[in-house]
Parts: structure tokens; C-alpha cells; sequence
């Protein structure tokens, strides 16, 4: 099941150097594909070319770089250049710039320069069968798609994540799609009750698709697999081959008397303590409506976890009183949809392993700040107490980290293990002398000592500067201060007064 790319070898990189260098570095790609590559040696490689650009942000009255490179090669007047404009015409991923590459190769076809022998070959791909595998649960599925360039198959997979809107994680042209459709079979007989295989309607595969591609461009940052935007076009050329999507109707706002009948259905079948399973049941539906407002009953595993992680992150409030309710609430609601959905007994028994274990993890994570920060807050008021929790997380805002390639908690009250997590978060490159000003500045704003230290912090705060801009004028007026580098020795008074400066 290996990436298609006979076109490059390497995966798309961000675009580092001079646009002007990396278009004529795209020109000469396209010269040096011969008189007679495959359609869809060229369709990949205009993807991959356009995958550069995908994140690349487009500022107010600048062009997508898109734009740009068809401009640059309507005026290089070149076999290269009608190359890659007679790709970009088909491949593109707007009306606006196919239009653009179209009028484009016209100006450069007027000028002498022959068109492509197989530019009339892009694009001309037939749809065949779409197939769908994924956990029966719904939360995410692979989509196959066949196309056929001649009598060649090929085919386009797709991952698709229901506990974000259906959007695309990942994405690659695969040859010998057959292969793939025999693993997915293979998979579901091997689990029939946990593993669904089927066929789906073209016209529905894209729908799924396109909203998917949709639904994950619409994010700030997306997590996404590397191929991800190597394959976009091609994915949005292709899927111009399905049969359009019929109009899916708008999804209706629950009412809030709709919210709390099923709320109340949830709480008298669940047998928990009616306020707790009434506030948890609650925050459970809002999360559905939010992230799957077509479906918001159903239940899976990562929908479950996701909604744990809301929890944890405050993105959902609950009362403190319910807190300890949380783990029978949940295993309830576990139990209630799945029956409602009627999964079977196996699949519902997995789901409520599977939850378990995180809940398990959900409880792990989910002590005090207090409790991570302090081994003793007798001695301090709520005010100081708020105070010293905000100063001590600033210095050290996670007690997470990787160790041999293994997630762990460490204890910041200890100094050994707050040291292990500063040189966890600095930077690989930071030098030695810098990297031990940090943790000696990390140890000051912990113990508040000297007080102006956090003082000079909270006041780079209000000037807008993120922390690891914070840290180094910290760093700087620290080292500025040194009176033997050597040994790290500081003449306080030069330090306080360059924190006075700050």
C-alpha cells in the first residue's frame, strides 16, 4: 500500500529559499519529463509541486504563490514552462488559477513553443468502486477510491476523523488498489463485530471527501500526515471524476427542551446520582452537538477521549461536586448510546475497555495544580497562593516529558527533576552557558528570589511578549551581569538594575 510517486522521489519541503529559485527549480522539474511521461506521473507532480504552497499563508493584497508560479512561467516562454502550465490547467486547485495556467499556455503556445503530446491525456481518469473500513463505532474510517488512467488502476485513500467534523488526517495515491480492498475484507472478517467493511455510493465517497479537504483546510493547524497536501490536488482533480454529491440538508439546532428530554431519558436509565449524571449527561450531548452535530449520540472510544481531553483543558466547566462522578457518568453513557445504537454486546464490551482505560489516564492527569506545584501551601493566604501558582507556571509550564522516547511526570518541587524538565523544553542548539542561566532563572521566579526577577516578568507580560521572548531579555540581563563566566558568578546589584531596566 505505497505511496504512488513516480514523478519525484521526495516528499514536497516548506519553501525555504527565494520563491524566484524555487520556481525555476518547479521549471526544470517539468522539463525533465520527457516527451512521454504518464498522465499521471505529471498530475502527481504538479500535486506535489502545489503541496509546497499549501501552507504558506497569503497575506492581505498579495497572490497565492500559486498564481505567482503560473505568472513566472507565462513569461519564461519554454518547453518547461507549457509543461507545467498545461499541468497547472487541469491540476490546479481553483477556478481562478486552472483559468489563469489555461491563458497562460495560450500566451506561451503563441510564441512557438509546442504543447505537450500528452497534455490532452491529464485528468482523464474513470471513477470505478468506492469502499469504506473503519471501527464500528464511527469515529474514523479509510475511504478508497478507484480511478483508472487507460488500463491502469489507481487508487485514492482517505482518512477520515468523525470526532472532528469528518475531516482528512491523511491522504495518498496507492497503485494496486485491489490489494488494499483485499486487506480491508481481510480485516473486517477477521473482527466482523468491531470492523465494518462496505461499499459507498461515488457520489457520497465525494461528498465525504470534499467536505473532509474542506473541514481540515478551514483549521489554523492541522494535524496532519505528511502527505497530506503532497496529494491535495491530485485528490480535488480526481474526485471532479465522482458523480457530484447530492445537497445534504442543514443540520437542525437541537432546542434546549430537545437537549434536556435526552439528557433526562440519559439520566433516569443511567442509575448514578441524578444532579451528577444530569451535569456530566449535559456537557456529553454539548459535545456531541459540537463535534458531531449530525450524529451527536453517537459514542466511540476517541470520541469519549476527546471529550475527557475537554475536560481536562476546561474547554467543558463542571462543578467541583461532580468531579468524583465523572468515571460511573461516563461508563453510564458508554453503556446508554451504545445500546441505542445497538451495537453489539463484544462491541460494547471493547468500547467500555477501551474508555476505561482512559479514564484511568484522565484521573492520572487530572490532580490539583496545587498538588504538581506546591508540597505545602499551609503557610501562604489565597491570594499569595494564586500569585505563586501563576509565577511558578510561567517557569515551568508543563511537568510532562519525553525520556527514552517514554512519557513521564516529574516533580517541579524537586530541584533535580524542575532541571530535567528546563533542559527538556530548551531549545537543542541553546548553548550550555545560556541553557544553565535558564534553569538558574527558572530556580529564582520558583523561589520568587530575587522578587524583581518575576516583577520584570509580569511586566514584559503586559508588553506583549510571549515567554520564550520573556526568557531571553531574562537570559541577557542575567549574563550581562556575570562577573566570572566560568564559574557563572553574577554581581547581584548590575543584575537587579538590568531587571529594573527590562
Amino acid at each position: 500500500m505505497s505511496p504512488v510517486s513516480r514523478a519525484r522521489k521526495k516528499a514536497p519541503q516548506p519553501v525555504t529559499h527565494s520563491v524566484t529559485g524555487l520556481f525555476k527549480d518547479v521549471l526544470n522539474d517539468f522539463s525533465a519529463l520527457g516527451a512521454d511521461p504518464a498522465p499521471v506521473d505529471v498530475e502527481l507532480l504538479a500535486s506535489e509541486v502545489l503541496g509546497q504552497f499549501h501552507d504558506v499563508p497569503v497575506e492581505d493584497g498579495e497572490e497565492p504563490l500559486g498564481l505567482e508560479l503560473i505568472a513566472f512561467a507565462q513569461r519564461k516562454i519554454t518547453p518547461g514552462a507549457a509543461a507545467l502550465l498545461a499541468a497547472l490547467k487541469v491540476v490546479a486547485e481553483t477556478d481562478v488559477e486552472r483559468k489563469a495556467a489555461d491563458a497562460g499556455l495560450q500566451v506561451v503556445l503563441g510564441r512557438g513553443i509546442p504543447a505537450p503530446a500528452w497534455a490532452d491525456g491529464l485528468g482523464r481518469v474513470t471513477a470505478g468502486e468506492c469502499w469504506r473500513t473503519g471501527d464500528v463505532y464511527g469515529d474514523e474510517s479509510s475511504l478508497l477510491c478507484v480511478f483508472s488512467h487507460g488500463d491502469q488502476a489507481y487508487g485514492l485513500l482517505a482518512l477520515l476523523d468523525f470526532t472532528e467534523g469528518g475531516r482528512v488526517r491523511d491522504l495518498v495515491v496507492i497503485d494496486k488498489p485491489a490489494d488494499v480492498v483485499a486487506e480491508m475484507r481481510e480485516q473486517s472478517d477477521a473482527d466482523p463485530e468491531l470492523v465494518v467493511f462496505e461499499a459507498v455510493d461515488p457520489a457520497e465517497a465525494h461528498r465525504l471527501i470534499a467536505d473532509g479537504l474542506a473541514a481540515t483546510d478551514h483549521l489554523d493547524e492541522a494535524d496532519v500526515s505528511e502527505d497530506y497536501a503532497r496529494f491535495h490536488a491530485v485528490a480535488l482533480t480526481w474526485c471532479r471524476a465522482l458523480p457530484e454529491p447530492a445537497l445534504v440538508p442543514e443540520v437542525a439546532e437541537w432546542s434546549d427542551a430537545e437537549r434536556a428530554a435526552v439528557v433526562e431519558q440519559f439520566v433516569a436509565a443511567s442509575g448514578e446520582d441524578a444532579d451528577a449524571a444530569r451535569a456530566i449527561g449535559g456537557l456529553l450531548l454539548e459535545h456531541g452537538l459540537r463535534t458531531d452535530p449530525g450524529n451527536p449520540l453517537r459514542v466511540g472510544p476517541e470520541k469519549i477521549a476527546r471529550f475527557l481531553e475537554g475536560l481536562l483543558g476546561e474547554e467543558y466547566e463542571l462543578d467541583a461536586d461532580h468531579e468524583d462522578a465523572v468515571e460511573p457518568v461516563v461508563l453510564a453513557w458508554v453503556q446508554w448510546t451504545g445500546e441505542r445504537a445497538h451495537l453489539t454486546e463484544t462491541a460494547i464490551a471493547a468500547l467500555d475497555e477501551a474508555v476505561q482505560d482512559y479514564l484511568s489516564e484522565y484521573a492520572d492527569e487530572d490532580d490539583s495544580p496545587l498538588e504538581r506545584y506546591f508540597a505545602d501551601t499551609s503557610d501562604l493566604s489565597p491570594t499569595e497562593l494564586a500569585d505563586a501558582l501563576e509565577r511558578r507556571m510561567f517557569a515551568v509550564p508543563s511537568t510532562t516529558t519525553e525520556i527514552d522516547e517514554e512519557e513521564v511526570d516529574l516533580d517541579p518541587t524537586d530541584a533535580d527533576q524542575r532541571r530535567a524538565l528546563v533542559i527538556a523544553e530548551a531549545d537543542e542548539d541553546e548553548e550550555e552557558q545560556r541553557l544553565i542561566l535558564r534553569a538558574t532563572i527558572v530556580d529564582q521566579l520558583w523561589d520568587n528570589e530575587p522578587a524583581e526577577v518575576w516583577q520584570a516578568a509580569e511586566r514584559l507580560q503586559e508588553g506583549e511578549l510571549d515567554r520564550d521572548e520573556i526568557f531571553e531579555q531574562l537570559i541577557d540581563a542575567l549574563e550581562n551581569s556575570l562577573l566570572d563566566a566560568e564559574n557563572l558568578e553574577y554581581d547581584a546589584d548590575a543584575y537587579l538594575e538590568a531587571l529594573a531596566e527590562l
